[in-house]
């Protein structure tokens, strides 16, 4: 049948016919660590209602509402063992609620005057034992159960946003990480990354700055992430070094950070110099390097310097009669209206790494 399960394949609430998650998939879907998982179980009693059996447990889309609730009460900041006895509470009034059911209702056979009744279609939403949507086997419409509006999303931002919001160290490191093994770094950070962080920061702008520390966490682990996933930095190679740096006056590195790891994936040799540079500092290290292309991000147009991209530019190095010039991209929003007459400005990730691969292939 192949990695890839079918539509028949799966039950109410998206998960498998087969017996239900793995604890390793439900972990990955609510976006905490499998250690997590396990000492809810073993410390709250939020585990499994059914047992199979073999070593390995399964959840049931039942109890995995269970747990998606237990994340959104935590991820308020309330402690696990209060939200843990809200979740049981919860679920045990709705098993209270069913019981109280009339009898004649779950029992009496039915006449021939009354018609049918059948069961749900298999794709149906399951009752469940919190308001929390059926958990989706494709990309679906996710507010990460915390007020982050993520709109159409890959389901890795609904994991990644609930582990930053937790402030869960070690299940946003697993995440990150396992979202650029498998997408690659640049669909990755365009498709799964940049989106979150872009939730995480109009959150903290509609709530006067109340989840900066959110957004700083996440940004933190990111560029963590990055780092271990890049390759060792590639050897010089005369004429095709590439030197980032961010224009004076502007410390948003990450997006810089990210161009830097995706041109080491493809072995070419990149000099990072970060956050505000001083005009002198990059002058003296485009005249070291000999670059043949310079990045140059701005965040803000408060930032981006025209005459320093001109400046830049004109800068020539090598032996009288064979002279070169770097080529200069102007990269990041603060340069949109500062379009500077001869120097690319690419628009995203994909086309940055594009235009400086051409060049370095010259």
């Amino acid at each position: 049948m192949g990695t890839h399960e079918r539509d028949e394949d799966r039950g109410r609430g998206g998960v498998p016919l087969g017996g239900g998650l793995t604890t390793g998939e439900v972990a990955r879907r609510l976006g905490v660590a499998p250690t997590t998982v396990r000492t809810w179980d073993r410390r709250y009693g939020l585990g499994p209602d059914a047992h199979t059996g073999g070593r390995h447990r399964r959840w049931t889309a039942t109890d995995v509402a269970r747990l998606e609730r237990m994340c959104a009460l935590t991820a308020t900041g309330i402690p696990p063992a209060e939200a843990a006895r809200a979740v049981l509470g919860e679920a045990t009034q709705e098993a209270d609620a069913d019981a109280r059911m009339a009898p004649a209702e779950r029992t009496a056979p039915a006449s021939p005057d009354t018609p049918p009744r059948t069961p749900p279609p298999a794709h149906a939403p399951v009752r469940r034992a919190s308001d929390a949507p059926p958990l989706p086997s494709a990309p679906a419409r996710s507010r990460a159960g915390s007020g982050l509006r993520l709109g159409d999303a890959r389901q890795e931002c609904k994991g990644i946003a609930r582990a930053a919001l937790r402030l869960d160290a070690a299940a946003l490191d697993e995440l990150l990480e396992a979202a650029i093994v498998e997408h690659g770094l640049v669909a990755a950070w365009t498709e799964v990354i940049m989106p979150t962080l872009q939730a995480v920061g109009r959150k903290w702008e509609s709530s006067g700055e109340k989840y900066i520390e959110v957004e700083h966490f996440l940004s933190w682990h990111v560029s963590g992430a990055l780092r271990r996933g890049a390759p060792p930095s590639a050897a010089d190679r005369p004429g095709a070094t590439i030197v980032l740096a961010c224009v004076p006056g502007e410390n948003h590195t990450l997006p810089l950070e990210v161009l830097a790891a995706a041109l080491a994936e493809r072995g070419l040799p990149v000099r990072m110099f970060g956050g505000a540079l001083p005009v002198e500092s990059l002058v003296t290290a485009v005249r070291r390097t000999g670059p043949a292309a310079v990045g140059l991000w701005a965040q803000s147009r408060a930032t981006a310097s025209r005459p320093l991209a001109q400046h830049v530019a004109t800068m020539e190095w090598g032996v009288r009669g064979a002279r070169r010039k770097p080529v200069v991209l102007t990269i990041g929003p603060g340069w949109s209206g500062r379009t500077v007459t001869g120097l690319p400005r690419p628009t995203g990730l994909a086309e940055a790494v594009a235009v400086l691969e051409s060049v370095v292939s010259r």
